[in-house]
């Protein structure tokens, strides 16, 4: 029978793949840990603070919270004061209000907004600048009455400036007489803003409804943006029944209308110009599932064409080459069908 020394300590050896899975776990935790502490750092910085007190107060909660995991002990009792730290800041931020009342700048500056009855339906302030640049234009807005019995097709605009992954994609609506309503979503800037992808997730941008003629909103991407140039596709939808059409358009009447009463805000991620599209179509009861290809909205078209929502008599990079519109819209320039000549067949 062996004998143990009771002065003599035992060292308990964990397994490799514990130790493995107790690394994993103080890795995520610590860039869980990190990930809040970016997010509330930032949402200080972006909030409606003065602004004398906008940096300093970020500063501030990025060392309370890193204060706080480095310095007070136990770990659990160290956590659980960050969480409660954590969320004070989410109740703080959250009731920030949006608003229709800033300083906007002249191409946002105002709401559009419908008259609905029955099928006739009045679109008040459309918008259609005469551009000299991207950033000298006269402004000019319009009314005019809509026949939804008269929706004969719905469009799928896409515009890409920075690769294949991310677009700017918006809808827009076609009328028997070569009527068009083109309707964008954006983030309202303020004069003297830009936009910001970081800004974007922070309550920065009030949620803006572009209602334009496409002489406006196709021909200000195709013929005077060009730092970066912007390269316009339009495709004609094939999903579903004219019906689905009619009933998107009233949702997108329904939002502007909303819009003008109650002010949302833009998120980059989840209110943003693609996920807005594919909220709004679930007014159709046979609209298409959520997809990743929805968030990198670059391969929206793609993705149309996958669930046979685009014309597949054609290869996609054939479709894809005829829907190019630029060279088409530099030449219609101001032509007042310029909505039929950007459609003429691509050769």
């Amino acid at each position: 029978m062996p004998s143990f020394n009771a002065g003599t300590s035992v060292r308990v050896h964990r397994s490799p793949v514990k130790n493995l899975f107790r690394l994993i776990g103080w890795t995520v935790t610590v860039l869980i840990l990190l990930t809040i502490t970016g997010w509330e750092t930032l949402a200080v910085y972006y909030s409606n603070l003065p602004d004398g007190l906008r940096l300093p107060g970020s500063i501030g909660v990025a060392l309370v919270s890193i204060g706080t995991l480095l310095k007070v002990r136990p770990v659990g009792i160290s956590i659980s004061v960050f969480l409660c730290f954590f969320l004070f800041v989410i109740l703080w931020f959250l009731p920030i209000p949006p608003s229709n009342d800033r300083d906007w700048q002249p191409d946002v500056a105002r709401l559009s907004w419908a008259e609905i009855d029955g099928d006739r339906i009045t679109v008040h302030n459309i918008r259609n600048f005469e551009y000299l640049s991207e950033t000298d234009y006269t402004p000019a807005y319009y009314d005019k009455l809509f026949d939804l019995d008269k929706l004969e097709a719905v469009d799928v605009v896409a515009v890409y400036w920075m690769g294949p992954t991310i677009a700017h994609v918006f809808l827009s609506f076609a009328f028997a007489g070569g009527d068009y309503l083109a309707i964008s979503i954006e983030a309202r800037k303020e004069k003297g803003e830009g936009y910001s992808t970081l800004k974007g997730f922070f309550r920065q941008y009030e949620l803006y409804y572009v209602v334009a003629d496409e002489r406006d909103v196709i021909r200000l991407r195709t013929n005077y943006r060009h730092d970066p140039p912007e390269d316009v596709y339009i495709y004609r939808a094939h999903h579903g029944t004219i019906e689905n059409g009619r009933r998107l358009f009233l949702s997108y009447m329904d939002q502007i209308n909303a819009l003008k009463a109650h002010p949302r805000f833009y998120n980059t991620l989840t209110t943003n110009c693609s996920t807005n599209i594919w909220l709004n179509t679930r007014v159709n009861p046979d609209h298409l599932p959520f997809n990743w290809k929805i968030l990198l909205s670059g391969h929206i078209p793609e993705y149309l064409y996958e669930m046979e929502s685009l014309d597949n008599s054609l290869p996609f990079p054939e479709l894809e080459r005829r829907a190019h519109a630029n060279a088409r819209a530099q030449t219609a320039d101001t032509a007042a069908d310029f909505s039929l000549r950007i459609r003429e067949p691509g050769k």
